[in-house]
């Protein structure tokens, strides 16, 4: 069976998540990081809790914490049920259940959601979305982009993905992007493409295991330099 997205979910992860799917490490974590498309993930708040320095951007942020909250509840039922027809595509080790999945994005979502109204105040949580963001060249240490490009192959064109990447790179001295799957868990065909333009712009580009690993085969990040 195919997965299809009408559109692109509201659906977030958390800190722990985040720690893994992009290997970030103590420095790491420490840098000047820019979330792009972070939608209602908790890695900003629980980052921030920790002292840490970021920002996120995502076009979901134009609408309010009720709107936001109302949208994770239409999401929710179909995400979950496109998950429960094809479990097949998925590994079941950390996450036992769909129930056990519901129970973690929901926790991730919930912590977003408190912070968020602070959040916006303080600037961390800016309306935006690719291939343009209002930032300065090299402004962040480390640009993170999960479960957007790649996953969306469908959705989003390459094009799209050529000039996403560029303004990555142009605002970040270091992006990377997780997983390199299509939403189906078929390997991307961007990927190659993507590779070679970035390294035709004389950029280091390194397909890197990461440990994580939910969808399955999905436990590679692509970190740019």
């Amino acid at each position: 069976m195919t997965i299809t997205y009408p559109d692109i979910k509201p659906w977030g992860r958390s800190f722990e998540d985040y720690v893994r799917m992009f290997s970030l490490t103590p420095a790491d974590l420490k840098r000047k990081i820019l979330g792009c498309g972070d939608g209602p993930a908790s890695f900003n708040a629980e980052l921030t809790e920790c002292g840490g320095n970021i920002v996120s951007i995502d076009p979901v942020y134009s609408f309010s914490a009720d709107q936001i909250q109302e949208r994770i509840g239409e999401t929710c039922d179909y995400v979950l049920d496109q998950t429960r027809k094809n479990q097949d595509k998925f590994v079941w080790q950390e996450i036992g259940s769909i129930a056990e999945l519901e129970r973690r994005r929901m926790s991730a979502m919930a912590k977003f959601l408190e912070d968020f109204p602070k959040g916006v105040v303080q600037k961390r949580y800016l309306a935006g979305e690719l291939p343009s963001l209002p930032f300065g060249d090299g402004e962040f240490d480390l640009a993170l982009c999960s479960h957007l490009l790649f996953l969306y192959t469908d959705n989003l064109s390459l094009d799209f993905h050529l000039r996403s990447m560029a303004e990555l790179c142009r605002v970040a001295k270091e992006v990377r992007i997780f997983p390199l799957l299509d939403v189906n868990g078929n390997r991307s065909p961007y990927i190659d493409l993507l590779t070679d333009f970035l390294r035709a712009e004389k950029r280091d580009v390194m397909k890197v295991k990461v440990a994580y690993e939910f969808q399955k085969g999905g436990n590679t990040m692509l970190k740019i330099c």
